[in-house]
């Protein structure tokens, strides 16, 4: 009995672990990138915060992602892109869907905006695919 239950519980937990989803060598790559360009701010005193999101941009077509921001902070939000992707830009837009005013910076499948809100509250950071095909990004954000 206690054989039977010892493998009835083996293979629940083996059944669970298997479907957490683990990253793929894309956003792996995708991640590094954006770490790279976040990595250029921390040198200007910016702390990247644990966490980081990623999906599949497309041709004429945003990903979203929604942050709370806080006023006094700054800000800045960098993405990186794989092949058959060739050139992103990040956006970012107000609760209202108004787009706000950023310092850019883009090398093609990478790209940051920089940004201090005026205004404390939940902001739109968009992802978009300039140039190329399909592909994975990967985003994370500094705040100093």
């Amino acid at each position: 009995m206690k054989r039977c239950l010892l493998i009835f519980v083996s293979l629940f937990v083996l059944g669970n672990t298997i479907a957490v989803r683990a990253d793929t060598d894309a956003e792996v790559s995708a991640r590094k990138d954006a770490l790279d360009v976040a990595g250029a701010f921390s040198n200007d005193g910016f702390k990247i915060r644990d966490g980081h999101w990623c999906g599949v941009v497309k041709p004429h077509d945003h990903a979203l992602v929604a942050v709370n921001l806080y006023a006094g902070n700054q800000y800045w939000f960098s993405a990186g892109a794989t092949e058959p992707a060739k050139k992103i830009a990040v956006s970012l837009y107000d609760e209202t869907g108004k787009q706000v005013t950023t310092e850019n910076y883009d090398n093609g499948e990478k790209a940051a905006a920089g940004f201090s809100p005026a205004n404390s509250g939940q902001y739109f950071v968009s992802i978009d695919l300039v140039d190329g095909e399909e592909g994975t990004f990967c985003l994370v954000y500094s705040y100093k």
